[in-house]
């Protein structure tokens, strides 16, 4: 055998082992490396629903619009709310009128000598007037319910956020707890990881994130939480509460997703996240703080610095 065949069968088994070694350690990653391409972009969704029924008179706000904690979102006609409120007053005037002559009657009777007035007289007069301060007291609790129904006319945002999917307009008709707008709060945002539990290992609270966008962009985050427990759909209750197991059996096992809560702590300037959308998240390594996991990229280029 020539020298140079020796080299050619030498080099070709070089090459074998790498592309072996490369495949390898693809695979591994691929299989176990913590990162995932279903990451999905979350946040809360504040659904804004009236306290009090009535006809809109007024919507402020537009579609997508940025509003702040306060901003009213809408107006309820507050006219009927006036008349309540004009009512509970003159409720409360003639309630303290009412008290005041109780107080007055029980005291006069308290004073008469018992020969013009029995002690049972004095006795009714004094539970007439702590009756008409009960009535007065209730009186003003109206009062104050009808006031802050007024108030409640008009619907303001609990959150700083944004106005989403608007289809609430002047003219409707508001009825108390049915929902009419929803407000993404801007102050909430987070991502959803789903990694196959062959991953989970490497998955720890606390270690850093590198979130890229289907758009891009790069955010810097961390692991908050992992989520305990999924629903298992192939043993679901019977009829009589005991395990309903399928009697069929898949060869092929495919690994489960965990739900990982991703803390966003940096964005960079100009981008602006929609709940909803697509990432992928990798979580760096835990060897080195501020290492991310090796990528196949990385790993071609030293191979052949190596070469």
């Amino acid at each position: 055998m020539t020298i140079k065949r020796v080299w050619s069968v030498v080099a070709t088994m070089t090459l074998f082992l790498i592309a072996v070694f490369i495949g390898k350690t693809l695979w591994d990653r691929y299989m176990y490396a913590p990162w995932t391409r279903d990451g999905r972009v979350h946040a809360d969704v504040v659904t804004i629903a009236p306290d009090v029924s009535g006809i809109i008179v007024g919507v402020p706000v537009h579609d997508n619009q940025r509003v702040r904690k306060g901003d009213v979102l809408m107006q309820i006609d507050p006219s009927h709310y006036r008349i309540a409120v004009a009512e509970a007053e003159a409720k409360v005037a003639a309630r303290a009128a009412e008290l005041a002559l109780r107080r007055d009657d029980a005291k006069r009777r308290a004073e008469l000598d018992n020969e013009v007035v029995s002690e049972e007289v004095k006795q009714n007069s004094g539970f007439q007037a702590n009756a008409a301060k009960a009535a007065y007291n209730e009186a003003l609790a109206a009062l104050d319910a009808a006031k802050l129904n007024l108030e409640r006319t008009r619907v303001v945002s609990p959150v700083d956020g944004y106005v989403t999917n608007l289809n609430t307009w002047q003219g409707d008709y508001a009825t108390v707890s049915t929902p009419k707008l929803a407000v993404v709060d801007r102050n909430s945002f987070w991502v959803y990881g789903y990694f196959e539990e062959t991953k989970l290992p490497e998955v720890k609270v606390g270690r850093e994130v590198n979130i890229r966008l289907m758009s891009g962009a790069q955010l810097r985050g961390h692991v908050e939480s992992i989520a305990r427990g999924i629903y298992d759909r192939d043993n679901p209750e019977g009829m009589n509460l005991t395990a309903n197991v399928d009697p069929v059996f898949n060869w092929v096992r495919l690994a489960q997703r965990v739900p990982v809560r991703i803390g966003i702590d940096s964005v960079p300037q100009g981008v602006e996240l929609t709940a909803g959308t697509t990432c992928t998240v990798v979580v760096e390594s835990g060897d080195a703080p501020g290492q991310p996991m090796l990528r196949a990229s990385d790993l071609v280029a030293r191979i052949r610095r190596a070469l």
